[in-house]
């Protein structure tokens, strides 16, 4: 696929063996991926207006894109395994930029409305059957749910961070407690408290990446759970 070079939207590329993954680089959370470049920033085109009330919810301005040529390649990487199973794993440059005021003030707040967006499509699921796949598989709402909560919880080690559990907490309750030590984590990176490696020199992420990750999975889930509805 040729260079895209006359859009406005700048756009990263993570090239898999088997697939690739696009995502927006100012926009955490809308990230899809594909079978090659073209298929991956087709399927990000596609999902525009899906994502455009999360932007809504954050009270930024959002245009959804009317052509592909809209987005701009500003970055192509190497991808591993994760990639080939859609999963956005490697760090695009402007993630490696340090979390300031404003990046957390904005990252953060997207992060908020992808939370909401998942509560309201989880709200709206209940006492509702989720579609299983070809061959009967796929989670139900409760596990899709904590299935959530315990990627977020593994997350916050790669801030060298962690939630206080209460293991009398329901899973409401439990999610509240992680989401605000993630807000928490965050905050101690803008304040340059984060350490460059983990307590067992385990590989910590960039903080704007982890904001990525973060909203991507949860935003993947609360379409999931749109999508499957019955």
């Amino acid at each position: 696929m040729a260079e895209v070079t006359t859009g406005n939207i700048p756009v990263y590329l993570e090239i898999g063996q088997k697939r690739t993954f696009a995502g927006a680089i100012d926009w955490p959370g809308w990230g899809r991926s594909g079978r090659d470049e073209a298929a991956a920033l087709g399927a990000l085109f596609d999902y525009g207006p899906r994502y455009a009330p999360i932007a809504k919810r954050a009270d930024l301005e959002f245009t959804v894109p009317q052509r592909v040529d809209t987005f701009h390649v500003v970055e192509r990487l190497p991808g591993d395994s994760a990639t080939d199973y859609g999963i956005p794993a490697t760090f695009p440059a402007a993630d490696r930029e340090p979390l300031d005021a404003d990046g957390l003030s904005r990252f953060g707040t997207i992060l908020a409305a992808c939370w909401q967006t998942f509560d309201a499509a989880a709200a709206a699921a209940v006492g509702v059957d989720l579609r299983k796949g070809p061959r009967g598989g796929g989670r139900d709402l409760e596990k899709i749910t904590d299935h959530v909560l315990g990627a977020e919880q593994g997350y916050l080690r790669r801030l060298a961070w962690k939630v206080a559990t209460d293991e009398a907490a329901n899973l409401n309750e439990a999610m509240r407690l992680t989401r605000q030590a993630i807000m928490d984590a965050l905050a101690a990176a803008e304040r340059g408290e984060i350490p460059e490696s983990g307590p067992r020199g385990g590989k910590i992420w960039p903080a704007r990446y982890f904001v990525r990750r973060v909203a991507w999975h949860v935003l993947d889930h609360a379409w999931e759970i749109e999508d499957r509805a019955v």
